[in-house]
């Protein structure tokens, strides 16, 4: 190892101005990818969260350094950014779970930020690499198979609740068995007649030709619907 490569892994200025930057690089980025897709933790709330992660590990590596090792710096940095990440979930007014991968980004970044802060850059630069395929490629891949899937999961508003009978009569011709069938809890007392549906595409002509996107479109043009939208 050459002695510039050594002096980084040390506890100098140098290498905290390298370890703290390096952190707010790759923590913009993995920001900035979530506020394209417009979700609440931001690049600020990323980088502020790698800052603290990253300080806290060299703070945690230089106590080690003096003789006065502690074990509670990074166990509380792990908890304290788990704890200040659940606000990211949250549940939509159509009564969906939101936010669960923004908080486990969010998370992800704090655990990379301490890698860094101790110096693992490899280890950092390869988890945040794996980080961003996950926010953005297994993303797109996520949606491909789930619009092939054979199982859908709707919402369904109504203008009028007696029109359900033959939303279900419909399903069924167009060659698809529903599972599930309740009143969107989102909406009780609303007036509105809106419903959470699960079913299964049995038809083989639909299984091979149609996606959801085409399926949601085709029922969207009833009469009777309202609105109609896939359950991500």
């Amino acid at each position: 190892m050459s002695d510039l490569s050594q002096y980084m892994f040390e506890i100098n200025t140098y290498s905290i101005v390298f370890r703290i930057v390096l952190s707010v690089i790759l923590a913009s980025i993995a920001g900035y990818e979530r506020s394209l897709k417009r979700h609440t933790a931001g690049m600020r709330t990323f980088i502020a969260v790698s800052i603290a992660s990253t300080t806290g590990a060299i703070i945690d590596c230089y106590l080690r350094k003096i003789g006065n090792p502690s074990s509670w710096i990074i166990p509380a940095i792990i908890i304290s950014v788990a704890v200040i990440s659940c606000p990211s979930i949250f549940y939509s007014s159509k009564g969906r779970i939101m936010g669960l991968t923004t908080s486990a980004g969010l998370w992800t970044c704090s655990i990379i930020g301490i890698a860094i802060g101790m110096g693992l850059y490899v280890l950092s630069i390869v988890s945040f690499l794996a980080l961003i395929c996950t926010l953005s490629i297994v993303s797109t891949l996520e949606l491909y198979l789930r619009d092939r899937s054979n199982h859908l999961e709707v919402q369904l508003e109504l203008k009028n609740k007696n029109d359900l009978e033959n939303f279900s009569t419909t399903i069924r011709r167009l060659g698809m068995r529903i599972d599930d069938i309740e009143l969107n809890p989102a909406y009780l007392n609303s007036g509105l007649s809106v419903y959470t549906v699960a079913f299964t595409i049995s038809s083989n002509e639909l299984k091979k030709y149609k996606k959801h996107s085409e399926i949601i479109e085709a029922l969207k043009s009833l009469d009777y619907i309202s609105h109609i939208e896939e359950i991500e």
